[in-house]
């Protein structure tokens, strides 16, 4: 039973250190991480937190005013009405009237609340909702333009991975048919000349092998700063899915930020029309000074207040609520024609990827024929070769034709799927 603990122990670490070293990575965690680690993406936050200040201050609009002012005024001339009544007949009253002072002081707290707006503060956070929207789709279409070069990298990692297993098995067929020959040139049976033509195709097969290692390393490095992760050799790239059917449905991150610059223009007209709404007001005056308020027969310091409330309505602007309006019609349609441009456009791109993916399908199928054939002419081409018929260039060359196809049969189904990528791409869906 101890030994038995201690194999399964065994086993589960070696299961999870291969799973450690063999480390998963598809196309969609590619973008997802790419999104995550660029610059753009803290913008969205940044965006939110622009808004919500500005929401606040907005929302603050219902809140009452409060502002305090002081003021000294002397007036070089005021009513004297005790020459006036002088001139009654009732004797002491004009000695009894004081004359109005010359200098007015005042400290006032004024008080101003908004009692209806006219919509103009709902419009307002209106317009800055869509702003926000607006600028996070924005951020996010930039961000959609990653993929591009995302797809890139990936499916030329992809074929190069591929191109390096074709190459690996050919260069086992290579020192297979060398160390079979070798029996052949000590027996006298070929000359060592034939050892040499496959001898340098062999060197020329690692030379390919250490190109593609370099190629690979550079584009991992690309594909490691663009995604911000660590992507090194032991890592495996899969090779996308597609769906059942591919349609032209589209949603395109920038079809919809024509959509809500014409929300945000839509909200615009909600401020212009809350312009000729009639406003309501209220307010009040404290006030401490000399004279008190309006009470200009007391020549003293006194507090005092005022309570009132105002209606401002403007009847005539001369058409410019009409003008602005207008102006924003027309902004509508042009973002209207180029939404219209924008998704002809790429309907005739999905068409034309659409084109290309029946092609490269044709040629998969094709190639599946074309490859049983080669592998038949270079099995002949062994046995004359084995007869003395052929040289051993020739079987070389017949080798390596049925290498090319093979490896056109790989490019073909790689680009396949880049090409159905491509297409989910143009039409703004997700790859599976």
């Amino acid at each position: 039973m101890e030994r038995k603990f201690i194999l399964l122990l065994a086993l589960i670490i070696v299961s999870v250190s291969f799973a450690e070293a063999q480390k998963i990575l598809t196309l969609k965690d590619c973008y997802e991480k790419a999104l995550a680690s660029n610059a753009l993406a803290g913008e969205n936050e940044a965006y939110s937190s622009i808004w919500q200040l500005k929401d606040k201050n907005l929302s603050k609009s219902w809140l009452p005013s409060l502002d305090a002012s002081g003021s000294f005024i002397y007036n070089s001339s005021v009513v004297d009405l005790s020459s006036a009544l002088g001139s009654l007949p009732i004797p002491g009253i004009a000695d009894a009237i004081k004359p109005l002072p010359h200098e007015q002081y005042k400290i006032t707290v004024d008080i101003n609340q908004v009692i209806y707006d006219g919509g103009a503060i709902r419009g307002a956070r209106a317009l800055e909702r869509a702003g926000l929207r607006l600028d996070q789709k924005q951020t996010e279409t930039d961000l959609y333009k990653l993929r591009a070069l995302i797809n890139s990298y990936y499916f030329s990692i992809l074929l190069i991975d591929r191109q390096k297993e074709l190459l690996n098995n050919y260069l086992e067929i290579i020192n297979k048919r060398i160390f079979s020959m070798k029996s052949a040139v000590d027996n006298g049976v070929i000359l060592k000349s034939d050892i040499d033509v496959l001898s340098s195709e062999k060197i020329k097969l690692n030379q390919q092998l250490s190109e593609n290692e370099i190629r690979k390393l550079t584009l991992l490095k690309l594909l490691s700063d663009i995604t911000g992760s660590e992507i090194d050799s032991s890592t495996e790239l899969i090779v996308p899915g597609h769906p059942f059917e591919l349609n032209k449905d589209l949603s395109r991150p920038e079809l919809h930020l024509f959509d809500l610059r014409k929300e945000q223009l839509a909200a615009a007209i909600q401020v212009i029309q809350s312009k000729r709404m009639p406003k309501a007001f209220g307010f009040a005056t404290l006030g401490y000074g000399n004279p008190p308020g309006s009470n200009f027969f007391k020549d003293e310091f006194a507090t005092y207040y005022i309570l009132g409330a105002g209606v401002k309505w403007n009847i005539f602007d001369w058409n410019k609520a009409k003008d602005e309006k207008q102006i924003i019609t027309i902004q509508q349609n042009i973002i209207e024609k180029r939404k219209a441009d924008l998704t002809d456009n790429l309907i005739r791109l999905l068409d034309a990827k659409n084109a290309e993916i029946a092609s490269l399908e044709e040629l998969i199928e094709s190639d599946a024929e074309l490859i049983a054939i080669k592998k038949r002419i270079t099995l002949a081409a062994e046995s004359q070769y084995e007869n003395g018929t052929i040289t051993a260039t020739d079987l070389l060359n017949e080798i390596n034709n049925e290498r090319q196809v093979v490896v056109n049969h790989e490019i073909h189904k790689i680009n396949l799927a880049l090409a159905r990528v491509e297409y989910l791409n143009i039409s703004g869906k997700e790859p599976e």
